[in-house]
């Protein structure tokens, strides 16, 4: 009997390097997760990378403890990529039918798509994602899938997301140094929006947030694509400096602190509740007040959705996405978050828990593992055949350039390894 194929992933987040090993049994069947991995990210500053050794020996970290769990050796993985780099912007291409009757073919899509990677772009620049959001043939518009249709001229309105060049080898470098292959780098929020949304909050329009340790991801999407993506340089490590400064504590003891007595509204905790520090470290002394430190959360909260309220703003969404907000991360489980994010952002709200997949089903399912499942998925439904990017899918995307510059990193690298 043949022998299951193996999905690697390794979500590279701001504060964790998660690693997960599925089987993949085919098609119609469901991911088994058989290894899971966790290590704390090093080396790494709002999602990027500072010191390359540093996250390679975190990824390591990660990777050992998936491999001693599913007994097997891991040689190649998706990985995710995030941080303030990112950066969006909106891409037109046009082509002429190949065909003489005027019938668009998958070759005249890929045309156009590539039509619309030909912009003008910083040389320090790389696109990473391109999502196709609506096609126009000759007089007609909006048009979601023109494969088969008849024309002469097509034209694509697509989303391009990019990254800074030195972003892109750093992290490169840093997982091939664990002795990793890339197969694929996805967009954190694209790959955990794969693991969280449903079509139907994909169709109506939902945006994503995704609160990481040093940054909060955001994808947005309507008519079921990918309409815009932005990385915030506050996550919830900020929510825990800010406890640690107003308690003039520690930043373990404010961790402790955030966890077991976090809220997000302060209006409704009681302004003589008290939390005894000496309760949570021995080695701690002093009585605090329970209402301020929700103050210092929901004052850091409010600043990060106002971020992201900002974004929405700035693609005219700000309050007019029928399918809300979904929370996800290790962020999202603070509590009453998602009543803050309701005032705040003027929409409805809810944590998204990943989609459940076998196997070892009480580590992952939980909102910080949504990347790590979302990359499993995604080479599930996209990493055996890249034409299934320009099919009819939610995120119609290309991952090529990325390709091309992870194995141009890999030649470089190959200078100076031994």
């Amino acid at each position: 009997m043949a022998k299951n194929k193996l999905i690697t992933a390794i979500d590279i987040g701001s504060s964790h390097i998660k690693s997960l090993i599925a089987e993949d049994p085919g098609e119609r069947e469901q991911l088994r997760v058989i290894g899971i991995g966790t290590a704390p990210a090093l080396g790494l500053r709002k999602g990027a990378v500072v010191n390359v050794e540093e996250v390679a020996n975190s990824i390591s970290e990660s990777i050992e403890q998936c491999e001693k769990m599913a007994g097997v050796d891991i040689s190649r993985a998706v990985i995710s990529i995030g941080g303030s780099e990112i950066s969006t912007q909106n891409s037109k291409g046009v082509v002429a039918i190949g065909k003489a009757d005027g019938e668009v073919t998958e070759d005249d899509i890929e045309r156009v798509i590539q039509a619309a990677k030909t912009i003008s772009i910083p040389p320090n620049r790389e696109i990473i994602h391109i999502s196709p959001r609506s096609y126009r043939l000759d007089d007609q518009d909006k048009i979601k899938d023109p494969l088969g249709m008849n024309g002469v001229r097509l034209e694509v309105d697509a989303l391009i997301v990019e990254s800074s060049v030195p972003h892109i080898k750093n992290l490169t470098k840093s997982v091939y140094q664990a002795g990793i292959e890339i197969d694929e780098m996805v967009l954190e929020p694209l790959a955990a929006a794969r693991a969280i949304l449903s079509k139907q909050q994909k169709e109506l329009g939902t945006a994503l947030i995704n609160f990481g340790g040093s940054t909060t991801s955001l994808a947005v999407f309507e008519e079921s694509e990918l309409i815009h993506a932005a990385v915030i340089p506050v996550g919830s490590n900020h929510i825990t400096n800010d406890i640690a400064i107003g308690l003039r504590t520690s930043i373990e003891i404010a961790e402790k602190v955030k966890l077991e007595y976090g809220r997000a509204i302060s209006r409704e905790i009681n302004k003589k509740d008290e939390i005894d520090l000496s309760k949570i470290d021995s080695n701690e002394e002093g009585i605090v007040s329970h209402n301020h430190v929700a103050e210092i959360i929901e004052a850091r909260l409010e600043e990060i959705l106002g971020m992201v309220n900002k974004e929405l703003k700035s693609i005219g969404k700000a309050g007019l996405l029928p399918g809300g907000a979904v929370l996800t991360g290790g962020g999202a489980k603070l509590p009453q978050i998602v009543d803050l994010a309701k005032e705040t952002l003027r929409l409805p709200a809810q944590v998204g828990y990943p989609t459940r997949l076998g196997g070892v089903l009480n580590r992952v399912d939980d909102p910080s593992f949504a990347t790590a499942i979302g990359l499993l998925i995604w080479m599930k439904d996209f990493g055996s055949n890249p034409e299934n990017f320009y099919g009819s899918g939610l995120i119609k995307d290309i991952s090529k350039s990325a390709g091309n510059t992870v194995g141009k990193v890999k030649k470089w690298l190959e200078k100076f390894l031994p």
